[in-house]
């Protein structure tokens, strides 16, 4: 069951062919990480599903190449040199090392009119990279510029798997993907006559943002296109809210992989974070991320659960992925239609929210209403 579920991703999302190549990669914990109760074993499993699924691919092409490098310790982080050479080919990574353009773009410090001389680069080498990447590293690889290169530029089809569990497989990754494209795609289009958007919650959380210039994307696990990109599980609907917009208060009663024991409340105000009250351990850690730099403070992301098959609460991958449910992240959105740069993407997952849309004529659309999706 395991094995069909892990062919299935080439087969249906990706439709890998056999003259194509494929890049597996996942990452190990950092000498700096702390593994905390049962962390150790799920990051060991996870790693275990990435030599498993490498293996899986040789039914399809010969060209499978597996990766495994050190956790970078953060969602939205660019991985390190050796992924770039895998996916780009190492021409292109000796060519963006000999411009010095490698470091900042690993460093997510890059000037515009360096990354200018960077794609121009990638566009020359673009027939080095591979066709396609399952990207089965713990900290999320979605919003760096190492993927929108890849998809953007390489036309590369890219599966993003962090934090994925075994459990998974027989969950969200089997929905009906075809009924799950539709729901998805549909909500997307209600969602893109919206100008801003206001949503509240039962636990107190109560924020307001523009969506004034920006698309409203689907993720729907159909990946066969060039180019492609999404989450695997999949299901969702996502945008990158106006910056300096979002106001109001975000209450967190989960964290990316539990509850909390108490919750969080984080102040919003300008597009940003700009507090946090509770006494929470994990508002330590949280603080921390926001306090290395002011860009990790901004809303970056709204998005909706689409995924009637998943159930998991604690787990971000799939939590953020639960039919009626929305997330909103902080830090970066550079890939997806923002303006914020940044090492630092968090989704936070809310239940039972409703979701007002506020066409820029002024009428309200009630999407969702207490978790459950309104008739339009």
């Amino acid at each position: 069951m395991i094995t069909k579920a892990i062919r299935s991703i080439y087969k249906t999302n990706l439709g890998i062919q056999q003259d194509e190549s494929v890049l597996v990669f996942t990452d190990r914990p950092s000498p700096a990480e702390i593994m905390t109760g049962s962390e150790g074993g799920r990051r060991d499993r996870l790693r275990d599903i990435a030599l498993l699924t490498a293996e899986a691919g040789k039914t399809f092409t010969k060209k499978i190449a597996s990766l495994e490098y050190t956790a970078t310790g953060s969602h939205g982080a660019e991985p390190p040199e050796e992924a770039w050479a895998a996916a780009f080919g190492q021409g292109a990574v000796k060519a963006l090392k000999e411009a010095r353009l490698l470091s900042p773009l690993i460093k997510k410090t890059i000037t515009p009119s360096a990354m200018e001389k960077a794609e121009a680069i990638i566009r020359r080498h673009r027939k080095s990279a591979v066709n396609a990447v399952i990207a089965l590293a713990n900290y999320s690889t979605s919003h760096t510029g190492f993927r929108d290169l890849l998809t953007r530029l390489c036309e590369c089809r890219y599966a993003s798997m962090p934090l994925f569990d075994i459990s998974m497989l027989e969950g969200p990754m089997a929905v009906d993907w075809k009924a799950l494209a539709k729901r998805t795609t549909a909500i997307a289009r209600v969602v893109n006559k919206a100008e801003s958007i206001e949503i509240k919650c039962p636990n107190g959380t109560h924020v307001t943002l523009s969506k004034a210039g920006r698309q409203a994307l689907s993720d729907t696990g159909m990946l066969t296109q060039k180019g492609a990109f999404g989450n695997l599980p999949a299901g969702e609907v996502f945008l990158a809210p106006l910056e300096g917009t979002a106001q109001g208060k975000l209450v967190i009663e989960w964290a990316p992989t539990r509850q909390l024991t108490t919750p969080l409340t984080l102040t919003v105000g300008d597009g940003a974070v700009t507090e946090i009250s509770g006494d929470e351990p994990y508002a330590a850690l949280l603080q921390a991320k926001l306090d290395e730099k002011k860009e990790n403070r901004n809303i970056a992301e709204l998005g909706i659960g689409t995924n009637d098959r998943a159930k998991r609460p604690d787990n971000i991958l799939e939590s953020e992925k639960i039919f009626g449910t929305i997330h909103i992240a902080l830090g970066d959105n550079s890939s997806f239609g923002g303006t914020v740069k940044t090492p630092f993407h968090q989704d936070f997952v809310f239940f039972r929210p409703t979701v007002i849309l506020k066409a820029k004529d002024g009428t309200h659309t009630y999407l969702l209403r207490d978790g459950i999706l309104c008739k339009s």
